[in-house]
C-alpha cells in the first residue's frame, strides 16, 4: 500500500493490458475510487499515453517476456491487487477441426502463459506480506463452473478454460496466506475484440471494481459472473 495525500495508506493495483478496452476502464474506475493504479501495456508509449490521460502511474509490461514481467514487478513496488486482463482473440469464426494451430499456440502463450508469468512475478511478494488479491479475467466460453466450451473460437475458449484451472490451482496453493485468487467473467463487452456487443467497458469496470472492494479474508478460487454479482 502507498501513502495517500492525507497520510493513510491506500491500496495499489496493477492491471495488465490496460491501455484500452476493459483494462483501461478498470484503471479509470479504480483510480476514481482512490486506488493507486499502475496501468501497464506491452508498448511503453501506449501505457504512458493512457496513464497521462487517466492520471495514473504506468509501466511497460509484455506478458510474453519474462524480463519485462520482472522489470515491471521491480519498478511497480508492492502491489495489493493484481488484475490479469491482457489477452487476445485470434481464432474467431474457426472450429476445432480446422483452426490453424499456430493461432492456438499464440493464444495460449498470451492468455494462459502470459497471465501465469505475471502471477509468478507479483504474487510471491503478496504471500510474503500476508495479503493480496488476484483477479483473472475469464470468459463465458469456458467449460468450468457450469459453462460450456464455445467451438467458434476454440483456442480462445481453451485458453480461458485453462485460466479457470490456473485460478483454482493458485487458490489452493495460496490458501491460508492472506492472498485471494478469483476468476471473473464480466460478460460480453464492447471492445476492439468484440465491437458488436452492447455492454460498455465502463459497466464491466464497475463490476470488476466491486469485486476488488470485497472484504479481505473471504473464500478464494471462485468464479464471478456479471449476472451473478456477489454480496460478500
Amino acid at each position: 500500500m502507498t501513502a495517500g495525500p492525507d497520510g493513510p495508506a491506500r491500496r495499489t493495483a496493477l492491471i495488465t493490458g490496460a491501455n484500452r478496452g476493459i483494462g483501461r476502464a478498470v484503471a479509470a474506475e479504480l483510480h476514481r475510487r482512490g486506488t493507486d493504479v499502475v496501468l501497464t501495456a506491452r508498448s511503453a508509449e501506449d501505457a504512458r499515453a493512457a496513464a497521462a490521460e487517466l492520471g495514473t502511474r504506468w509501466q511497460a509490461l509484455d506478458t510474453t517476456d519474462p524480463e519485462s514481467a520482472e522489470r515491471a514487478a521491480a519498478a511497480a513496488g508492492p502491489v495489493d491487487l493484481l488484475i490479469c486482463n491482457a489477452g487476445v482473440l485470434l481464432d474467431a469464426r474457426t472450429d476445432p477441426l480446422s483452426v490453424p494451430l499456430d493461432l492456438v499456440e499464440q493464444t495460449l502463450r498470451v492468455n494462459l502463459l502470459g497471465t501465469w508469468r505475471v502471477i509468478q512475478a507479483f504474487v510471491p511478494a503478496m504471500v510474503r506480506r500476508g495479503r493480496g488479491q488476484v483477479l483473472v479475467l475469464s470468459s463465458g466460453t469456458t467449460a468450468e463452473f457450469g459453462g460450456r466450451l464455445f467451438a467458434g473460437a476454440p483456442g480462445y475458449s481453451l485458453s480461458k478454460s485453462a485460466l479457470n484451472g490456473l485460478t483454482t490451482l493458485l487458490a489452493g496453493h495460496t490458501e491460508g496466506t492472506g492472498v485471494r485468487v478469483d476468476a471473473v467473467n464480466p460478460g460480453r463487452v464492447r471492445t476492439r475484440m468484440m465491437p458488436g456487443q452492447q455492454q460498455l467497458p465502463e459497466e464491466a469496470a464497475r463490476f470488476i471494481a466491486d469485486l476488488a472492494d470485497l472484504p479481505a479474508g473471504g473464500p478464494s478460487g471462485r468464479f464471478f459472473a456479471e449476472q451473478r454479482r456477489p454480496t460478500s
